[in-house]
């Protein structure tokens, strides 16, 4: 049986999903990445469930978290946003 080849399955990911998953606000456009770094990982296991905010400046960056902020986002809209992410791309963020 031949080994697990990692790159294989990364590259065929990224090959699905691309580098990152797009939504937008406003008519502004932002992304969210669709393969997380370990070491982003263990930062986002520090976040309390409820921390939103931290959730997206971790996963956003800082400059383009800053950026969304500029717009009227709810809860619920971050909820939709976050729910939509994790279908797409198999990652379950901010389920509490």
């Amino acid at each position: 049986m031949a080994a697990f080849n990692v790159n294989s399955a990364r590259a065929q990911r990224l090959e699905a999903l691309g580098l990152s998953w797009d939504f937008e606000v406003d008519g502004e456009t932002f992304s969210l990445p669709t393969e997380i770094p370990r070491r982003s990982a263990h930062a986002l296991a520090e976040l309390k469930d409820n921390d939103l905010d931290g959730l997206l400046a971790l996963l956003m960056g800082e400059e383009s978290y800053q950026r969304l902020c500029q717009h009227e986002v709810s809860v619920q809209d971050i909820a939709a946003i976050l729910e939509a992410y994790g279908q797409d791309t198999g990652l379950g963020v901010g389920e509490g």
